[in-house]
């Protein structure tokens, strides 16, 4: 997986960047330049126990209303916040954990069997790109619904949809079944915070739960190894989720830092025993015209544990038109055009396989300048 002939370099390389990242090895392994990320995006180490203390984390067995207005300071002030007491049961944390950690000790050649690729986007896959770098981990991804409906091209007036399907492996054998019902547990979760987020905007509890009717939802199983240079490779580059929420399990030995919206400074999450971490999406965002924001955020891996973590992607169904809500403007101007949440998908998603030529898609193209 991690490395490769220097003739593989990826063709998008000027020659001063070949220079700048060429192989570096030392007796602790190789890196490969795919990995390499630019100057100014590597980790700062330095930082890696630097817990904000400061950092949402709010407790679902306490009074409804002041969950509520937890949530609503926590999207403002911070995109992210931990959930304790959430209703998911934690032997079933224990059991994704586990099955997935064995599922990724498998054989190379055993994993491959269920690989996927620009057809068959589900299953496992290690040489996903962020940001155009490659990121150092593998990754096994399902759908919520086993047969989800997605654009079947990205041109804008092609309606033709194409159906995606999981792929699980035979090993270990009870692993397709955990995971689908760690799934239906998890998205009972994402509904309940779609509410807790909908009145905290004040809008009416279900006013979002109509975008999720065919939902695109996916879990994804993170595996990051070891990595001898973790000075020079992110396990995830920067990056904002273009999901409405997204639901994040992680082990005890971390690595997920955020861009804090106070300074801009990035600083790790500390994990916090049987809790999960939120962020809120792009598409939050945009339905809030931008009274809530997605918040840019990173993985750093280090050189000597592995890490383990379970994303929930909560997305909409792949008919829904996404823009700025009625109730939410009250008359001010929208700050986003509105556009179509499976075009959209289905373009951020080419970027998995192969590097582009320009900048991956974001709410950023769609965004209204305001006079």
């Amino acid at each position: 997986m991690y490395t490769t002939n220097k003739n593989t370099i990826p063709k998008l390389l000027s020659s001063t960047e070949y220079k700048k990242n060429t192989r570096r090895s030392t007796a602790m392994g190789e890196l490969d330049p795919a990995f390499i990320q630019d100057t100014d995006q590597r980790p700062n180490l330095e930082i890696s126990d630097a817990f904000d203390d400061e950092f949402p984390i709010i407790d679902f067995s306490s009074a409804p209303g002041d969950v509520v207005l937890q949530i609503g300071q926590a999207c403002k002030d911070w995109g992210f916040f931990q959930v304790v007491n959430h209703g998911v049961p934690l032997e079933l944390l224990a059991k994704v954990e586990d099955l997935g950690r064995r599922f990724f000790a498998l054989s190379a050649e055993e994993k491959r069997k269920v690989k996927r690729d620009e057809v068959n986007a589900m299953g496992y896959h290690d040489g996903e790109n962020t940001k155009n770098v490659r990121d150092w981990k593998e990754v096994f991804d399902f759908l919520v619904e086993d047969r989800t409906a997605i654009p079947a091209s990205l041109e804008p007036d092609d309606q033709e949809l194409r159906i995606l399907i999981n792929q699980w492996p035979l090993h270990p054998p009870e692993f397709r079944e955990v995971c689908q019902e760690y799934a239906r547990e998890v998205e009972k979760l994402a509904y309940k915070l779609s509410e807790l987020i909908a009145q905290s905007l004040g809008l009416p509890k279900s006013r979002l739960n109509g975008f999720f009717k065919g939902q695109t939802s996916l879990v994804r199983l993170n595996y990051y190894p070891p990595c001898p240079f973790p000075d020079l490779a992110l396990g995830v580059g920067r990056h904002k989720d273009a999901s409405a929420l997204t639901i994040l399990a992680q082990d005890s030995v971390g690595g997920l830092q955020i861009r804090r919206k106070s300074d801009h400074q990035w600083v790790p999450v500390k994990p916090t025993p049987n809790a999960f971490i939120i962020n809120v999406g792009d598409a939050v965002q945009v339905w809030s015209n931008d009274k809530y924001e997605s918040v840019e955020h990173r993985v750093v891996v280090n050189s000597v544990k592995e890490r383990f973590s379970v994303p929930f992607f909560f997305f909409p169904g792949h008919q829904v038109m996404l823009k700025p809500l009625e109730e939410i403007l009250n008359g001010d101007s929208p700050r986003y055009r509105e556009y179509n949440w499976g075009k959209f998908l289905a373009t951020r998603n080419r970027s998995d396989f192969k590097k582009q030529a320009v900048e991956n898609i974001q709410i950023s193209h769609v965004r209204i300048e305001q006079k």
